[in-house]
């Protein structure tokens, strides 16, 4: 008998408009079905929410508020909203239907990604983000389960903006809500705020899901992960991916920082650190494969540019399509009566011969001798053999360290202290200590230095500017801000000085920015009146680039010489600077107004408004209010800007 229930909403046409297909998923505000929109003839997914929720007319005027807002967000990478309503007990949000999976799909089937992937997968995310963070919107629930990844490879951000969870109670153990606790943010926690940083740590958490295949703070409640985000930072990723580029590890530490002031501010900046930090890493470093990282088997159907397999592997949700087109099980209606009778009804036994009572006894006599033999392994596994000792790890770098106690079958845990002896991103103290004894299957854990409490901010003029990124990180300091400005005494490319200046003291973490040489200022000339190619070869001469405007202006200098030039001669430039030159079209002619018989302020106010100077001769004896001649004359073609000179009659 059929005991399945069947869902009331399915095979139903929801207000008059959308044939309801099937369920997608269920969660506890509402119900995601597949539907089909009669009067545009579309596929879409139609989120119900539950009847239960329905009755509270201040959840569902929020509920329709805030998908009315979020409709008007149109961004590649969010889940398109079309439609809101309400059918009786029914209220619904239609909304694009994205074929494919969610990115908890393929940690479930990938375990962990190569940086390449986790980061084709971050900036689309945070692309979204940013866009609803620049729009007063703030997600407040970034999990893997919202983010959508199409057939076609498009990654898609879904529930933007909906209402918070109804259920708000933290204490309760069920997976739901240790997932969602898993990405809260301190404040969220602690203070019930959120702003866009609260979406900031979340993808911080995703990141490191994505690059270990776990998150990074477990319990086996709400109450103990709630104290890890509140008490402890996340740890590294490196930590369980050996190998693993510092700029993640930075990137995920910069996102996740306790301190909500010491993250990016929104989206938008994650999404610049992010690129930058890509653009530093090798491809050697961004196809690390991580230890987490589960082998998928090969397809020849479909691609995705945003997940490349690992050795060819199909996308999320292939191989479990694969597995179950395999399994050749013919349904049970199809196997007549009285064969499935049969396969219930046991066999008669027959008498066994007497060689089987002979090969019976000598297989008793060798259990015998197994059984003595596993007793004395067993005796000897619970006395000793279970047990090993810490390896000596300390001063170790710490990816090196991780990898010499999970070869010992050892669990690790990382966390982080401060020590002025030993050097950063090395062990400094392990627990239990190096050579006590401890169980095969057990946790060390480690503390890895921070380097000391106080940083000294290192004097780095006329250091290279990568080499100066690099050292700030050895030290525990964060790269700010470049900028760059004239020095003649420092070579271009090096730093000129730090802020803050150096030898000043600063806890590790902190942002140093850093002012860049352009090199020696360069004697600027001035080409403006030369001809395109001396103008050219007089600034190249002097080290500088020159870039040409696109169009030609009207000046008092000759067609085709330089009109002007950007910046000017007043500007320090330094080697390899830009100038723009724009070139003349020759003077703008304009035609001269006659003015003969006119006032001498009406002669004036008329060649004024066409653009030209105006000079006054006047007579020796009894000048006249009157012009005599213009030494244009009116409907002729001058320059305009020149002068046009207009002589008074006089009285004799």
């Amino acid at each position: 008998m059929d005991t399945t229930l069947q869902d009331p909403l399915e095979g139903q046409l929801l207000d008059g408009r959308y044939h309801v297909q099937s369920r997608i998923a269920a969660g506890g505000m509402a119900t995601v079905y597949r539907a089909l929109d009669t009067r545009l003839d579309r596929v879409l997914a139609l989120k119900v929410m539950h009847p239960s929720l329905a009755t509270d007319a201040a959840f569902v005027d929020r509920f329709i508020r805030e998908a009315k807002s979020v409709a008007r967000l149109s961004h590649p990478n969010v889940v398109g909203v079309f439609d809101q309503g309400t059918d009786g007990t029914y209220v619904y949000l239609a909304m694009e239907y994205v074929a494919g999976c969610t990115l908890r799909d393929v940690l479930r089937e990938r375990g962990a990604l190569q940086p390449r992937a986790a980061l084709d997968v971050l900036e689309p995310i945070l692309a979204a983000l940013g866009a609803a963070h620049r729009a007063g919107f703030v997600h407040r629930d970034m999990k893997p389960e919202n983010v959508l990844i199409g057939d076609d490879g498009r990654v898609k951000v879904a529930d933007f903006g909906l209402v918070r969870a109804v259920d708000t109670n933290t204490t309760a153990s069920t997976g739901s809500v240790l997932g969602t606790v898993s990405y809260l943010a301190p404040e969220q926690m602690e203070h019930g705020t959120a702003d866009a940083r609260v979406d900031v740590y979340a993808c911080g958490v995703v990141l490191f899901e994505m690059l270990t295949g776990g998150k990074p703070h477990t319990g086996g409640s709400a109450a103990q992960i709630l104290y890890q985000h509140l008490h402890e930072d996340v740890q590294p990723p490196s930590a369980f991916v050996p190998g693993l580029a510092p700029q993640l590890d930075d990137l995920v530490a910069l996102a996740t920082a306790r301190d909500p002031q010491q993250r990016p501010q929104d989206a938008v900046a994650l999404l610049s650190r992010t690129r930058s930090a890509r653009g530093e890493l090798t491809d050697e470093q961004l196809d690390v494969v991580p230890p987490q990282a589960h082998e998928v088997p090969a397809s020849d159907t479909e691609r995705t540019d945003v997940l490349p397999r690992i050795g060819g592997a199909p996308l999320p949700g292939e191989a479990e399509l694969n597995r179950t087109s395999r399994l050749d099980i013919p349904p049970a209606d199809t196997v007549p009566p009285a064969e499935q009778t049969t396969r219930l009804r046991p066999v008669p036994a027959a008498a066994p011969p007497a060689g089987l009572i002979q090969r019976h006894k000598i297989l008793t006599i060798v259990a015998a001798v197994l059984l003595v033999l596993g007793v004395g392994t067993g005796v000897w596994y619970v006395s000793a053999g279970q047990f090993t000792t810490v390896p000596a790890v300390l001063d170790m770098p710490q990816g090196k360290a991780v990898k010499t106690l999970r070869d010992e079958g050892l669990g690790v845990k990382v966390v982080r202290g401060f020590s002025s002896n030993v050097e950063r991103g090395h062990v400094m103290k392990t627990d239990p200590g190096v050579g006590k004894r401890i169980r095969g299957t057990d946790t060390v854990t480690l503390t890895v230095s921070r380097g000391p409490e106080i940083v000294s901010v290192p004097d780095l003029s006329g250091t290279p500017v990568a080499d100066a990124k690099r050292k700030l990180r050895d030290l525990g300091l964060v790269p700010g801000a470049v900028k760059r400005a004239i020095d003649a005494d420092v070579a271009r490319g090096s730093v000129i000085r730090t802020d803050p200046p150096a030898g000043s003291k600063r806890h590790p973490d902190t942002a140093v920015a850093l002012t860049v040489s352009r090199g020696a200022p360069v004697d600027v000339p001035d080409v403006v009146g030369d001809d395109r190619a001396d103008a050219e070869a007089a600034l190249r001469e002097q080290g500088l680039r020159v870039k040409f405007a696109e169009a030609p202006v009207f000046s008092e200098e000759d067609k085709g010489t330089v009109a002007r030039q950007s910046p000017g001669t007043d500007t320090p430039l330094g080697a390899g600077d830009t100038v723009t030159l724009t070139l003349s079209k020759g003077p703008e002619m304009v035609t001269v107004p006659d003015v003969t018989g006119k006032s001498e302020a009406d002669a004036r106010k008329a060649l004024g408004a066409a653009g030209f100077q105006v000079e006054v001769k006047k007579p020796w004896l009894f000048p006249q209010d009157e012009v005599d001649s213009q030494s244009v004359e009116g409907d002729e073609q001058a320059p305009k800007g020149s002068t046009i000179t207009i002589k008074l009659k006089g009285a004799l």
